[in-house]
């Protein structure tokens, strides 16, 4: 029974492996800096799409470039105030699970903020970094 149960657990691993890595991935852009909108975006990204193991992206631009800056404060609204969290926490959190955050570049250069001023794990976006999350195989959109 013993060696049965190796032979099949053999067998099934690669299916097993290949059926979390084929999950499709999801590319969240968030144009807004309202921090309600915002927190239910970014905790949709994270807690339903991240922690499901779909590779997950949200893409700050037009105003969503000011989620980010470090030194703008936030706060969240509804029932996921609750919780004490700002913008910033969610995101910093989001990335520490292995979610990515791009900011636009023009954006953040209209809003007068680089690099510096974000939050840590902030990737700086460009056409081919964004290129490469929107289109991806099996990649599916959502604008907040």
């Amino acid at each position: 029974m013993t060696k049965l149960f190796i032979v099949f657990t053999l067998l099934l691993a690669p299916v097993m492996a290949s059926a979390n890595e084929d999950k499709a991935g999801l590319f969240i852009t968030l144009t807004t800096d309202d921090t309600w909108a915002a927190g239910k975006a970014i905790m949709f990204a994270h807690q339903k799409s991240l922690k499901n193991g779909h590779p997950t992206a949200i893409w700050l631009n037009v105003r969503g470039v000011y989620l980010a800056d470090k030194k703008r404060p936030s706060h969240i609204h509804g029932l996921m105030a609750a919780k004490g969290a700002s913008i910033q926490d969610m995101l910093q959190a989001f990335i520490a699970d292995g979610g990515t955050v791009i900011m636009c570049s023009a954006c953040s250069k209209a809003a007068g903020l680089t690099k510096a001023d974000y939050i840590d794990g902030v990737v700086m976006g460009s056409w081919d970094l964004v290129e490469s999350w929107l289109f991806r195989d099996d990649m599916r959109t959502l604008a907040w």
